[in-house]
């Protein structure tokens, strides 16, 4: 098991078992798509921590992976079933989305930073394979 294997279990079992996320498909998901995966290499160390961590990458916005325990909760919340269709808006760099994509039927991510989108796209693939999730660009706001 490599470093943030470990990292991923641990999260999970400290972080987000404790605190009544329940849904087993939420935390199979999380198990499986690697967190590190989804933020700026010289921030992957920090993937796993309990953090908003900051992934903006020059943008005019600044744009966060949340704490992976309210990305848990969110989603438990929202009850996703395998059956719908779910929009993800101001993805980042998609591991939100990714999530999402291992829960429902479709996924369809939004993001206005057009290097995240780029990110976003590149990194789908990998820790989706067979995903149903795609990133779009959405025009910021004037």
């Amino acid at each position: 098991m490599s470093g943030f294997s470990i990292a991923r279990q641990k999260m999970v079992d400290g972080q987000v078992r404790p605190s009544d996320v329940t849904d087993l498909r939420i935390i199979d998901a999380m198990l499986a798509v690697p967190r590190e995966a989804f933020v700026p290499q010289d921030k992957q160390a920090l993937a796993y921590l309990d953090i908003d961590l900051d992934v903006s990458e020059g943008g005019s916005e600044r744009r966060f992976l949340i704490k992976p325990v309210v990305t848990a909760k969110k989603l438990q919340a929202a009850e996703i079933k395998d059956t719908d269709n779910v929009l993800v808006v101001g993805c980042a760099t998609g591991y939100a989305a990714a999530i999402v994509a291992k829960l429902a039927g479709r996924v369809t991510a939004t993001e206005s930073d057009s290097s995240l989108v780029a990110n976003a796209t590149d990194t789908q693939l990998r820790p989706c394979s067979g995903s149903r999730e795609r990133v779009q660009p959405r025009k910021p706001r004037s």
